[in-house]
């Protein structure tokens, strides 16, 4: 696969499979905490459910924040033709450590882990970023 779709699909399809990982824990979570849909209507509002509960939504987010620049930058050097052999292997290293990160996230948990995880999928992202300006302004 020479092409930055796919990259840009799988870590979509991640972000699916963490969007459903995060109901399958929080709906049984809110049942038995008594806690009705409609008190999570304002922020804060589901602060009381356990930690196994929360973290895949908190993941969820994650996966709604830094990825939305993966995708743009991943679709910009594809349209632009410059979807090398080494932008690939970049894009799949990028959506394998937020892969990784999710992991973390969604099971032990460890501040440091995780945030070793998104330092090195940042860096990487960079590296993809800093290298395709240099393409377009070099």
């Amino acid at each position: 696969m020479n092409t930055l779709i796919a990259p840009v699909m799988a870590l979509t399809a991640w972000s699916l499979v963490i969007w459903l990982w995060m109901y399958v824990q929080r709906l049984p979570a809110m049942s038995r905490a008594g806690i009705k849909p409609q008190d999570a209507a304002f922020p804060g509002g589901l602060d009381g459910l356990p930690p196994i509960a929360r973290q895949a939504a908190d993941n969820y987010n994650h996966l709604m924040e830094q990825p939305t620049i993966f995708y743009a930058a991943a679709l910009a050097i594809q349209v632009a033709g410059h979807g090398d052999p080494l932008a690939v292997r970049l894009a799949w290293a990028f959506v394998g450590l937020r892969v990784l990160h999710s992991l973390i996230q969604v099971s032990v948990n460890i501040v440091l882990l995780r945030f070793t995880a998104f330092a090195a999928a940042t860096l990487v992202l960079a590296w993809m970023v800093v290298r395709e300006l240099a393409v377009l302004f070099g």
